[in-house]
């Protein structure tokens, strides 16, 4: 009698309108809608120093700025070490 080879590991997914979504997805797209939720209502300005100069910007241009700088930092490491593998 043949064994059954044991199935694969398969990422956790979740159908949404037919179609099967990974749960990292749909954490990333919530975590990206609370990030847009904060820019916009932390609008207010504010003074950040930048080693010599002292400037005023919205709060909302530094959280963007910090964001952007995050998630390209994110994706050269993960290039990184999916480089390594």
């Amino acid at each position: 009698m043949a064994r059954k080879a044991p199935a694969r590991h398969q990422p956790p997914t979740l159908t949404v309108k037919g179609r099967d979504v990974r749960l990292r997805t749909i954490g990333f797209v919530v975590l990206a809608a609370l990030a847009v939720w904060f820019i916009a209502v932390n609008t207010g300005p504010v003074t950040v120093r930048l080693w010599v100069p002292t400037v005023t910007i919205p709060l909302w241009v530094v959280l963007t700025v910090t964001l952007v700088v995050g998630m390209v930092l994110g994706v050269f490491l993960a290039r990184r070490r999916a480089a390594r593998r």
